[in-house]
């Protein structure tokens, strides 16, 4: 049975080779370091959540939280009620990831203006202008 993975169907499966590797194939995606930093902070339903992260998407939201949870670091729990309550948690195994996410979350305060600088470059040198 072939893996899947972000709404297609990958034909081989992953590398695991090792624990970059492992993480890899776990965090890949855009949002999902700030969705568990976000959950670990007290954001937990998906309307918090893309309030902190207005830029995604909620189909994008919706699968990267997906996926998270298949990687058992988020629980999801759907509330009986009208209309329909989820809210997300960290699993233990999740909260085990805060104190990495914590450390390049200083590393990136503690890098600020190189990084601004590279990315900025990086999008002036890539992105054409809107035409007026």
């Amino acid at each position: 049975m072939p893996y899947i993975c972000n709404m297609y169907e990958r034909k081989t499966l992953p590398h695991l080779n090792c624990g970059l590797d492992l993480v890899g194939e776990v965090l890949y995606g855009k949002w999902k370091i700030r969705l568990l930093w976000f959950i670990y902070e007290g954001h937990k339903r998906p309307s918090e959540l893309q309030r902190q992260i207005p830029d995604v998407s909620r189909r994008v939201l919706n699968i990267q939280l997906k996926e998270l949870g298949d990687h058992e670091l988020v629980t999801r729990t759907i509330y009986p009620v009208m209309p329909p309550k989820v809210e997300y948690d960290l699993t233990d195994f999740g909260k085990t990831l805060i104190p990495m996410i914590h450390s390049i979350d200083l590393w990136g305060d503690e890098h600020q203006e190189q990084l601004k600088r590279v990315i900025l470059n990086h999008y002036a040198e890539n992105v054409t202008p809107l035409e007026q």
